[in-house]
């Protein structure tokens, strides 16, 4: 069953607030995405820890709902 890209960057952003996200449909299924996100929260963290903290916000939907994800992760830049 495919996910909608808008209810995955809702996830995200409740998972990590102030994070800034981008969803790319990689094959126009439904099923194979790439999300592109930017968190302060990321600060001091390696990029395994980053990718596990977007992966605790979509809240085990990873393998279930949500086939495959590449994720991009960076830390956002202070204001």
């Amino acid at each position: 069953m495919a996910m909608d890209p808008a209810e995955i960057v809702r996830l995200i952003k409740d998972g990590l607030p102030g994070a800034e996200v981008r969803i790319e449909d990689l094959r126009g299924d439904g099923d194979h995405y790439a999300a592109y996100v930017t968190s302060p929260a990321f600060a001091g963290r390696s990029r395994v820890q980053q990718h596990q903290m977007v992966y605790q916000a979509l809240g085990g939907r990873m393998g279930n709902e949500l086939h495959a994800l590449m994720l991009h992760t960076s830390i956002a830049a202070e204001a």
